[in-house]
């Protein structure tokens, strides 16, 4: 395993709420893929959903060393679960076109909250 990149990145849970309560689900529509739309419309703590989603995408971005710019947008990186729980990244646009014209063979994602902050730590393999 060679590592091309690690990003992490550390959100306020507070402060998605208050973007919550002020702009209402256009902040999460903003954010969130389709699937995680409709995740984050029927889970129970909605602001600790958005943050974790919101860190992951971020840390993402710092690993694969672009941030967003170029044409890469939230809603092209997508967290999603496997049978056991374990977070996973689904990417579509230009963040899948980046990971295949790069070799990225793995992205391995760790995301964590506690009652102020949701964490993200990313690191991806060629």
């Amino acid at each position: 395993m060679v590592i091309f990149g690690i990003g992490t990145d550390i959100v306020q849970i507070a402060r998605i709420e208050k973007g919550l309560q002020r702009f209402g689900d256009a902040l999460a529509k903003r954010v969130l893929s389709k699937h995680e739309f409709i995740e984050f419309q029927q889970i129970a703590k909605p602001a600790s959903y958005l943050a974790k989603r919101f860190a992951a995408k971020e840390a993402m971005a710092k690993a694969m060393g672009t941030g967003f710019q170029d044409g890469l947008q939230l809603k092209q990186i997508a967290v999603s679960n496997d049978d056991m729980g374990k977070p996973t990244f689904v990417l579509s646009g230009f963040a899948q076109d980046f990971i295949e014209s790069h070799g990225i063979a793995g992205a391995h994602l760790s995301l964590s909250d506690e009652r102020d902050n949701a964490i993200a730590f990313v690191v991806l393999e060629k």
